[in-house]
């Protein structure tokens, strides 16, 4: 019951919970082959309380950015955050600032930072300037952690962060990311709460692939997420150590989803909808034991 506490819910009259959910976001990555103002009409048309926006700086206009700010403020709903910054070696790119100016023109709240640079050094350095041109826009820069990225774990990603001495800078916690670099959700618990603006959410299988095998691990992140609750990564537990009602990103990449829900506002509908029933059933109390159970047959 102390996820229940912790996000709202109530006891109906009867005992059982009356959820209020987070924050609920329909990421970028769900609907990968449609506009930004395409993945803007399928989350109000489906009732999504949030949105991520995918900015690609090559074809992005001020119009796109019009667009979509008309139909996500028009119906009401927040763009969660836009992706994806990818530092490299090198000198800071200036696509980078642009993504972020983007964002800032949507009402973006967060942007999404990743990074192939080996130096981690030179990796907070990029990181904090893209922190602060975030701040100076109304955004926070959140860093990813990934098998297949240079900042590979929890205690890489807190090392740049630490370097990058930026106090709004987040860090943005994927569960199979989380996994599958031996994370535990417990390991979080001695991390400062305000690091986490918000979070992603989706399940996969227990055992992925070999951490070695790097396409393989990428396919697994590209294609091969679950809905809540069909799979076995510790979701309840995660949802125990963030912070209480941490807005969520529902990072449901699933080759299995696009091919069944062709069509973007039915995709978002049929996701919000197995999201929602899973977040109940992670949130929902243990049934007593039986009595058979008990040993009182």
């Amino acid at each position: 019951m102390a996820y229940l506490r912790r996000h709202g819910a109530t006891l109906g009259g009867d005992g059982a919970p009356s959820v209020t959910y987070p924050l609920l976001s329909l990421a970028s990555g769900v609907l990968p082959e449609f506009t930004p103002q395409q993945a803007a009409s399928a989350a109000v048309a489906a009732g999504w309380p949030a949105v991520g926006i995918w900015v690609e700086p090559s074809t992005w206009t001020r119009t796109t950015a019009r667009d979509v700010r008309a139909r996500t403020e028009g119906a009401g709903i927040a763009v969660l955050d836009v992706e994806v910054i990818w530092i490299k070696p090198g000198p800071d790119d200036p696509d980078h600032f642009r993504i972020i100016d983007a964002g800032a023109d949507i009402g973006a709240r967060h942007v999404l930072v990743v990074s192939s640079d080996p130096d981690p050094g030179a990796t907070a350095d990029k990181f904090g300037r893209l922190s602060d041109h975030a701040v100076a826009g109304g955004l926070r820069a959140c860093l990813e952690f990934a098998a297949f990225t240079t900042v590979r774990d929890l205690a890489a990603a807190l090392d740049v962060i630490a370097r990058a001495g930026r106090p709004e800078a987040g860090l943005l916690i994927d569960p199979l990311h989380f996994r599958r670099t031996g994370g535990a959700p417990t390991d979080l618990r001695g991390v400062d709460p305000h690091r986490f603006p918000y979070a992603q959410i989706c399940d996969a299988v227990a055992d992925g692939p070999a951490p070695q095998d790097v396409p393989a691990i990428i396919h697994e992140a590209l294609d091969l997420r679950l809905p809540l609750g069909e799979g076995a990564l510790p979701l309840a537990e995660l949802l125990e150590v963030l912070p209480p009602a941490t807005p969520l990103s529902v990072e449901l990449r699933s080759k299995a989803l696009r091919d069944s829900y062709p069509v973007p506002a039915d995709r978002a509908r049929a996701l919000l909808a197995s999201t929602r029933a899973g977040l109940d059933r992670l949130t929902r109390p243990a049934s007593p034991p039986t009595r058979s159970a008990r040993g009182e047959d």
